[in-house]
């Protein structure tokens, strides 16, 4: 299977397919932080939209899309750069693949956009984390939690300042990735 996911600049997800035989690549205008089929640039690339693709995992920027960003969204170049991101995933659900899962923390999409077909925690999936990740899926399953912890601990919130603070909690924790690949890699 083909697998492309985009805005993926860690290569959780794409390495996770790739470990079940999947010819999947990742997708981000950052490199990749590890060895693997990447491609640097604009997920919207003519080169890239035309390929054939039989599975999208998309990771758009949660910036400007997030509950906690509504705190700055009076700011005029806010609204607008919220407007881009609303539109970024509309052209996102619009790919021309079949299948599609969009994932993104609770926020504005839920209510300018439409509901998640489904709300997953990495706790669900062997990690003992909380952090809420909002599914949207077109021709895909639900998500079947496969080692359920019951809890876990909010590390998202605790991360301390840096400089690449954003990036530690924007990444796909494994769990997840692992089910996505096994649930989605086979349907």
């Amino acid at each position: 299977m083909r697998v492309l996911v985009a805005c993926e600049f860690s290569g959780t997800v794409r390495d996770a397919f790739a470990a079940r035989g999947h010819d999947a690549w990742s997708c981000d205008l950052l490199p990749s932080e590890k060895p693997g089929n990447h491609i640097q640039g604009t997920i919207l690339d003519h080169d890239i939209v035309s390929r054939e693709w039989d599975l999208m995992i998309a990771h758009p920027d949660c910036t400007f899309l997030t509950v906690s960003a509504n705190r700055w969204a009076c700011d005029e170049w806010r609204i607008e750069a919220r407007i881009a991101a609303m539109h970024f995933v509309r052209s996102l659900w619009a790919f021309p693949v079949r299948r599609i899962a969009i994932e993104n923390p609770v926020g504005v999409l839920n209510t300018f956009w439409r509901r998640p077909d489904q709300t997953v925690q990495p706790y669900q999936f062997g990690d003992p984390f909380k952090k809420g990740t909002c599914l949207w899926l077109k021709g895909l399953p639900l998500l079947v939690p496969t080692n359920d912890l019951g809890d876990g601990e909010q590390a998202c919130w605790k991360e301390p300042p840096s400089e690449d603070r954003w990036k530690i909690r924007s990444r796909t924790y494994r769990g997840i990735a692992l089910a996505m690949a096994e649930q989605w890699g086979s349907s």
